[in-house]
């Protein structure tokens, strides 16, 4: 398979949840050496789960099938531009490259806005619309120290 097949395939698990009625127009494949091996679509609403994203349900899915939560030797082709969370799933997982169908404007055209977000993650803590409030650092602080001090630590 090619790039094109693979976001075609990322395409049709978009229209696929949207038809099944589990959520947004959203679907995502993870490939590895030419093959898919971790696919999902967005199931937000038919879930509960506002992290149910097509890209975080398709990194769960690869992380799954390879027994590993780094997927460095990956691909990620999705429907759409990753909204900031996505996007940060996608760092978190390593995997280097993305490819996207429709623009994160394509997305704020039918309702789907994720800018807002955008702008807010650039905010310090004090100025977001979340009342972002520093609690209990010193005591929090003990979990970090042991952390650090741990010598057979899996690093992520």
């Amino acid at each position: 398979m090619d790039n094109e097949s693979f976001m075609r395939a990322a395409i049709e698990l978009a229209d696929d949840g949207l038809r099944g009625g589990r959520g947004g127009p959203f679907g995502c494949v993870v490939v590895r050496r030419g093959e898919i091996i971790g696919q999902g679509s967005n199931r937000v609403t038919s879930t509960n789960d506002p992290t149910a994203h097509a890209e975080v349900t398709a990194i769960r899915d690869a992380c799954a099938r390879l027994q590993t939560f780094q997927l460095a030797d990956c691909e990620l082709y999705t429907s759409c531009e990753p909204c900031p969370m996505c996007l940060a799933a996608i760092y978190w997982a390593r995997i280097p490259a993305v490819y996207y169908g429709n623009t994160r404007a394509d997305a704020a055209a039918i309702g789907f806005d994720d800018d807002f977000i955008y702008r807010q993650v650039a905010l310090p803590p004090e100025k977001r619309a979340i009342r972002m409030t520093p609690l209990l650092r010193d005591a929090a602080l003990h979990s970090f120290q042991a952390w650090a001090d741990l010598e057979n630590k899996i690093r992520y």
